[in-house]
């Protein structure tokens, strides 16, 4: 095969404004126009008849039709059974780690006194259901029901429900995966893929043969998890009727590197995130001319050697990925900022300064041995990340997304009484007498006799 040349993407010696700079970065294209006109149909098919167009979708897509479409008990007993011990350690450790994390990521309620009788409390509560999607595709994806699941039990969700598409003979997902569930507690599997398993989870789906029992699946109040195309344009589709984490795009890196930083494992980092996708982005910051050609000729060293070369060669020759060159630290450091990486290493010889100058990336990783794997397996952190820059605005998967803050508001008489002609002062500025009517209610004996109001509200106190 060809060897890979990745574009460069020269910023030296220009000052560009802020638009400037995020037109310059490299981004590949969603799609999801075309998407919306393949998925509506769907989406509207499982609504209307439930079980029996979900086994229709999946035999035309996945080219199986699951007798279960909910995943007997037995069967995930069986694969955690027949799961190879050195897997299940690793599964082990990276739930524990995760579920360390998790468990300090859980907020606590708190309270605001403002005044005698007035209080303002906010509680966090969980979401009551939520449908956890975990994708196929390419590769097997446990460490996407990890990365799901464990925040959503340390929220204390009460209702989990998983769907990933089937991936053997007999339309059962993939054992492992099913091995993975069972670690985690999980019962509630079902082998449905794609944009499908979004509209099951948005709408629920009655059951048509005797073992879906009469609802095969309830509806979930959110949808969380990363998928292809199609599940991402089905999850906007839905937003609103459900709650959904994120639209998620192809997956991406960036690496903010200086001279000092050691090229063969800037092409090993770069490789690793090309092997997810043609789609992946994979791109490269760096002030270091030199280190650039030495990153391009390991790549050309490595990338014949992996198992999926071809896809890692479309990858970073794609528009989405590129070298980015830029005037010095300051720059880089601007470029990351602007690209907002869903994945961010810096490989720095003061790799504290630069983190703390991030504003804008999904995951950050700090140092040479932070490599993006350990993220997405073991390090304990969360690999569902925002991507397509929109780690701009948004953040990573952690307990958060699986819980609401609430305020509790506690005013007694005293704390009302004490604001009751203001708030009809304001209510009346606004022309919703009727707001202000209803706290006076409380405190005086005709709020709606505009003549004597003041009066009334002087003899109550109020003023």
């Amino acid at each position: 095969m060809n060897t890979p040349t990745m574009r460069i993407i020269d910023l030296r010696g220009k000052r560009l404004t802020r638009a400037e700079m995020l037109a310059a970065m490299p981004r590949a294209e969603m799609g999801t126009d075309e998407a919306t006109e393949l998925v509506q149909p769907i989406l509207d098919d499982v609504k209307a008849r439930g079980a029996a167009a979900l086994r229709d979708f999946e035999e035309k897509f996945d080219h199986v039709r699951p007798e279960h479409l909910r995943v007997p008990a037995e069967a995930m007993t069986a694969a955690l059974e027949e799961l190879d011990p050195a897997v299940r350690a690793s599964i082990e450790e990276s739930v524990r780690r995760s579920r360390a994390v998790a468990a300090s990521q859980v907020p606590e309620d708190f309270h605001t006194d403002l005044a005698p009788g007035a209080r303002v409390a906010e509680r966090w509560i969980p979401v009551q259901r939520v449908g956890l999607y975990v994708p196929g595709g390419k590769a097997v994806y446990p460490s996407s029901v990890i990365m799901n699941a464990v925040p959503a039990q340390a929220a204390g969700v009460e209702s989990l429900a998983i769907a990933t598409p089937p991936k053997t003979a007999d339309g059962l997902p993939d054992k492992t995966i099913l091995a993975t569930c069972a670690i985690l507690g999980v019962d509630e599997v079902y082998a449905v893929g794609g944009a499908q398993a979004i509209a099951m989870f948005a709408y629920g789906a009655k059951g048509t043969e005797p073992q879906d029992g009469e609802v095969l699946c309830e509806p979930v109040d959110k949808i969380t998890g990363p998928g292809n195309i199609f599940v991402a344009t089905a999850k906007r589709m839905v937003s609103g009727i459900v709650g959904i984490d994120a639209v998620a795009g192809p997956t991406e890196i960036a690496i903010i590197a200086d001279a000092g930083a050691n090229p063969e494992y800037l092409a090993a980092d770069l490789i690793g995130q090309a092997e997810h996708d043609e789609l992946a982005g994979s791109v490269l910051i760096t002030d270091s001319e030199e280190l650039a050609a030495e990153t391009q000729e390991s790549l050309n060293r490595r990338v014949p050697r992996t198992k999926h070369a071809e896809r890692v060669a479309t990858s970073l020759t794609g528009r989405q990925s590129g070298i980015i060159l830029t005037d010095g630290l300051d720059q880089s450091i601007d470029a990351a900022n602007a690209y907002a990486a869903e994945h961010l290493e810096i490989q720095t010889a003061d790799a504290d300064a630069v983190v703390k100058r991030i504003r804008n990336a999904g995951a950050i990783f700090r140092g040479p041995y932070s490599p993006v794997p350990l993220g997405d397996y073991m390090s304990g952190s969360n690999h569902v990340l925002p991507t397509s820059g929109t780690a701009r605005f948004a953040a990573g998967l952690g307990v958060h997304t699986f819980m609401k803050p609430v305020e509790v508001i506690e005013y007694d008489e005293e704390g009302l009484k004490a604001l009751a002609a203001r708030i009809n002062t304001f209510a009346v500025s606004e022309d919703l007498p009727g707001h202000g009517e209803c706290v006076l209610t409380r405190f005086v004996a005709d709020p709606y006799d505009k003549a004597t109001l003041d009066q009334q509200e002087i003899e109550a106190g109020l003023k």
